[in-house]
């Protein structure tokens, strides 16, 4: 007899569906893994582009409280990202983005 997956640990051979089902939850676990690191990514971009309108509008005097906290929420975003905690990442940068959104409606009721 011909084994054609992987001895388990009596010697014995995996079967194939056990062998592609393991591939199948490897595959999976891989693909989930990285949605969340581009997600985060793309979460991370967006915060920066509502902070640079942010401080573009005059945020840092106008609306200093979102201005301060879309700008801490940013770093701390990109530091978890390097500690690959994606998902954390991404919810920092949607603090980010949120804060600096509310920060350009003060901009914009002050001016």
């Amino acid at each position: 007899m011909v084994c054609l997956g992987k001895l388990s640990k009596g010697g014995e051979c995996m079967s194939k569906r056990t062998c592609g089902l393991l591939m199948l939850l490897v595959f999976f676990s891989v693909s989930v893994s990285g949605c969340a690191y581009f997600g985060a990514k793309n979460e991370i971009k967006a915060a920066e582009k509502a902070t640079a309108e942010l401080k573009a509008a005059g945020g840092a005097k106008l609306a200093p409280y979102e201005y301060c906290s879309a700008e801490s929420f940013l770093e701390i975003s990109k530091y978890v990202l390097t500690e690959n905690s994606w998902s954390v990442s991404k919810e920092f940068a949607s603090r980010s983005k949120s804060a600096a959104e509310a920060g350009l409606v003060e901009v914009k009721k002050k001016k």
